[in-house]
């Protein structure tokens, strides 16, 4: 997957090693173990066919997945997003459900992609900054075009072969539903988490589903889950940046400014940056004694 995402779709190491949590370092190692391989078992490149079209599918779809997310919220520091990556990744998607339509987990991931960019045009301001999505003015999301996701995914639901990104697919349609923050579905999403992680141990999903706890439960619920995984993903930036925001929603916000100064460390998108300065900027604002600045 490395060597796919570097060789043919133009990911940079770096960028690598963000999606998959580990080093440049690590990753390059990864990557020229993969052209050793490849060279001294003499793989030719081939189109594959019958059974082994299904064994190389999970790696296909990883890839594909890895470049729209980099596409979509780019590991930077160039740029906050790259729509032309993130389209394509969209398109290739839609061409493999073209080849393969009666892979559920095909359908799922274009299902998935399509609700994201439904809710493209709120991501961002004015300025090119981010906003999150308990702030996005909901009337500019594409409606239709969630819509047509929604039914993209019940057909692939109706396969009855879960799957890691039906279930993600699953919880990006409860936000896209939802027409107001305060309607989201929390009871729901921790539910649709749950069942994503009997599929797949991924840490990634466990960090989004103590999110959604807090918003369920209230912030001490969630850095209850949270706080378990900072082994883990202690070099995450959204680690600290999630236990800010719960540490922030207990009144500590001495302890929330120290955390997005560490997430501020780990990320270079740009967007993020300016996000997290504007809250450790609104954290010494409260500890100095002067109230909220908004």
């Amino acid at each position: 997957m490395a060597l796919t995402l570097r060789s043919l779709l133009g990911v940079t190491t770096a960028q690598l090693a963000k999606a998959f949590l580990t080093s440049e370092a690590t990753m390059t190692k990864r990557i020229a173990r993969a052209k050793r391989k490849i060279v001294e078992a003499g793989i030719p490149f081939a189109i594959p066919s019958g059974d082994e079209i299904r064994s190389r599918l999970s790696e296909v779809l990883t890839s594909i997945y890895v470049m729209f997310n980099e596409g979509y919220l780019s590991a930077g520091p160039a740029t906050s997003q790259r729509e032309e990556l993130a389209n394509d990744a969209e398109w290739l998607a839609g061409l493999l459900r073209q080849l393969l339509p009666e892979e559920p987990e095909v359908t799922g991931l274009l299902a998935l992609m399509r609700l994201h960019q439904a809710r493209r045009r709120a991501r961002f301001d004015d300025r090119g900054g981010i906003v999150l999505m308990k702030d996005q003015d909901r009337s500019v999301w594409d409606r239709p075009a969630i819509t047509a996701a929604i039914e993209l995914l019940t057909s692939a639901l109706r396969m009855g072969q879960p799957g890691f990104y039906q279930a993600q697919a699953a919880i990006a349609g409860c936000h896209a539903v939802a027409v107001r923050w305060e309607d989201t579905n929390w009871e729901l999403i921790v539910t649709l988490y749950d069942q994503l992680l009997s599929i797949a141990d991924s840490p990634i999903a466990a960090l989004n589903r103590a999110i959604a706890i807090q918003y369920r439960d209230g912030p001490e619920a969630g850095l209850a889950e949270l706080d378990p995984m900072g082994r883990s993903l202690d070099s995450y930036h959204l680690f600290h940046a999630a236990r800010a925001q719960m540490l922030r929603g207990m009144g500590r916000s001495s302890e929330a400014a120290a955390e997005d100064r560490l997430a501020s460390k780990l990320t270079s998108n740009p967007a993020e940056l300016s996000l997290l300065q504007r809250r450790i900027e609104d954290e010494t604002f409260i500890k100095d004694g002067h109230g909220h600045p908004r």
